[in-house]
């Protein structure tokens, strides 16, 4: 029978994959921008058509289904395969960045504004802000994988779990704050709701970003990092 692979191993070729991942999507940006933005990607938005729209939704899906798949094959219980999704998404979206960078120079800084996500509505922000939470992304993923691993396990109790998933909907309310905003100031919560969709379409191609709301994101931040503290502590306490 043949023997299994190490938990290292598997930790390795995880980041392997992530990393060509990461490159594999950056081609496609730089595709996209290539045809759109031939002079250098800026806000607004090229309005792009439909089919093309409806098919970038859905490679972001594509993107997330992918991660999932090799989170669930590389983790053996559920807390492992939410810490290996967690550290390939990470990994992924900090070399996604890397690679833009070293082939055609962006974001110029980490100050630069990129859009993240198109779904449920647009997510925006200063790059450094995804790539911080990434990086603890990695910090939580590898926790739970190495001590698992090595038959030290940490406690996740329901304050944590609260913890973590607060700090999480206060980060993602950072990630939308702006464009939100922008589309309330155009638009009342009904208009949104009974809206056939044409007409937000047109207002988000207009979209310039303002100002990150770093209030929340270094509160939702902060919220995580303390689940993260209160986590370690907690199992030491129980060794003593």
């Amino acid at each position: 029978m043949q023997k299994s692979l190490s938990w290292k191993w598997i930790l390795f070729w995880v980041s392997v994959y992530s990393v060509a991942m990461a490159f594999l999507e950056s081609a496609v940006v730089i595709y996209l921008r290539k045809i759109y933005f031939p002079y250098g990607f800026t806000f607004p938005l090229v309005p792009m058509e439909s089919t093309l729209a409806i098919t970038e939704l859905l490679r972001e899906f594509a993107t997330l289904f992918m991660i999932a798949a090799v989170g669930i094959l590389a983790g053996k219980t559920f807390k492992q395969r939410v810490a290996y999704f967690l550290f390939i998404f990470a990994v992924w979206d900090i070399f996604y960045y890397l690679f833009l960078y070293l082939i055609i120079g962006w974001p110029s800084s980490l100050l630069t504004w990129d859009i993240l996500f198109l779904v449920p509505v647009a997510w925006a922000g200063p790059v450094v802000a995804p790539v911080m939470v990434s990086i603890t992304m990695i910090a939580i993923g590898l926790s739970i994988i190495v001590r698992d691993e090595l038959n030290r396990p940490l406690q996740f109790k329901r304050f944590i779990w609260i913890l973590f998933v607060t700090g999480s909907v206060i980060l993602i309310i950072s990630f939308i704050w702006d464009y939100s905003s922008y589309l309330l100031e155009n638009y009342s919560l009904k208009e949104i709701w009974s809206s056939s969709g044409g007409n937000l379409i047109n207002l988000a191609y207009q979209y310039i970003p303002g100002n990150f709301n770093w209030l929340l994101f270094t509160l939702g931040e902060l919220v995580i990092i303390v689940g993260i503290v209160i986590l370690w502590t907690q199992k030491r306490s129980t060794n003593k």
